[in-house]
């Protein structure tokens, strides 16, 4: 599972009207600890931020999926609770986890996530979504050379079963 931090940088950026002002932004990044999230804070925005930057907060989140979508303006913070039945005790259980996903409303964010969530192999509701102030997110990927996929993703093959076996 991805640990996600939250990094908040500090830099001057030009607004619409041509001003120079200073703006606190927050990104979303997956690492190993502290020490790497703040390393690639610093590679990830080289060339997006114009000048020099600082970052003034590092913290570990609660996220423990990111939805992307190719429509959307905006990063949306949902609490899903998965609802399993105890087997000895016959109560139900509820396991919470934070999911983010892009889109441009509440409502869209939440159709993705339940269309994301079908199949699953148990009950799950969505208890809230609010939207986020996160700027971008940047996931740890790196490219097999061989195959070309990314490392940390199986080929569709993987999860087709052939039921005439």
């Amino acid at each position: 599972m991805n640990t996600w931090f939250e990094v908040t940088v500090k830099y001057v950026k030009m607004d619409e009207s041509g001003h120079e002002r200073r703006v606190s932004e927050t990104y979303l990044l997956d690492a190993i600890s502290f020490t790497e999230a703040e390393a690639r804070i610093y590679k990830e925005l080289q060339s997006i931020v114009g000048g020099e930057f600082l970052v003034t907060k590092i913290t570990k989140t609660n996220v423990t999926e990111i939805i992307l979508s190719d429509n959307g303006n905006r990063w949306y913070k949902a609490k899903v609770n998965f609802i399993t039945i105890d087997e000895e005790t016959g109560k139900e259980k509820r396991v919470s986890q934070f999911i983010l996903a892009f889109s441009d409303t509440t409502k869209m964010a939440d159709e993705l996530i339940t269309e994301s969530m079908q199949g699953m192999m148990c009950d799950f509701e969505i208890a809230a979504i609010s939207e986020n102030n996160i700027m971008d997110v940047f996931p740890y990927l790196t490219i097999d050379k061989a195959t070309g996929i990314p490392t940390r993703s199986r080929p569709i093959s993987d999860f087709i079963c052939d039921h005439d076996e």
